[in-house]
């Protein structure tokens, strides 16, 4: 029986993909390089702010990322005050938490966007008290899909890893299965989640247990 159950953000709880494409773009503008689409930012985003800037300085012709230190510290600045713009969550989010909640579950946040616009975001879209946790990147802490961060998690929230469920998207683990054996154990987890969950969330979710070995073994 599962006992909490932590989120990625971007392209999970919500649509961000506008306001990290604008925010990108108005950072490119800065520095006088030209922008990116908002089709190659969906391709960018994922494993952080850092990472995004990288991608977008070399797609933008600087492959040397001569600019970085310049391009990095005016993102951090424009996201900073665009983090939540047209940002809304994604169609069924909102009663799928209300659903949880009413379950007795331990809500939590994982994002490997910045610790400071993660919180924000979510307190703005979601409203403050809904989770239970909320975590972005922070120094010191390894990215996901590392299971450090999602297993101090559970552990604040008393679950064991076996009682806690991840929901993600694109960087989490299940793009690192590496076999059909491993992909017809992935099918046959899905299988067993309660039918409330796997109504709400019919694709991108991992147990928590599944998770710890699969990142060890990647």
């Amino acid at each position: 029986m599962y006992r909490a159950c932590i989120f990625d953000l971007d392209g999970t709880l919500t649509d961000t993909l506008e306001s990290l494409t604008y925010s990108v773009n108005e950072t490119m503008k800065e520095i006088g390089l030209p922008g990116i689409t908002s089709g190659q930012c969906r391709e960018f985003v994922g494993n952080g702010a850092k990472v995004l800037i990288e991608k977008t300085l070399k797609a933008s012709g600087d492959e040397e990322l001569a600019r970085f230190d310049e391009a990095f510290a005016a993102y951090r600045r424009i996201f900073d005050k665009c983090c939540t713009y047209r940002v809304k969550p994604y169609p069924g989010i909102p009663e799928m938490l209300r659903e949880m909640k009413e379950r007795g579950l331990r809500l939590g946040v994982l994002s490997n966007k910045p610790d400071r616009q993660a919180v924000h975001v979510v307190e703005e879209i979601f409203g403050k008290g809904v989770f239970d946790h909320i975590q972005g990147q922070k120094d010191g802490v390894p990215r996901k899909p590392d299971p450090t961060a999602v297993l101090s998690i559970a552990g604040e929230f008393g679950a064991s890893p076996s009682e806690t469920l991840y929901i993600g998207d694109s960087e989490e683990p299940h793009r690192q299965k590496r076999s059909i054996s491993e992909i017809r154990k992935w099918t046959a987890l899905q299988e067993k989640l309660p039918e409330w969950i796997r109504y709400w969330c019919p694709g991108d979710f991992v147990p928590v247990t599944c998770w710890r070995r699969q990142s060890r073994s990647a």
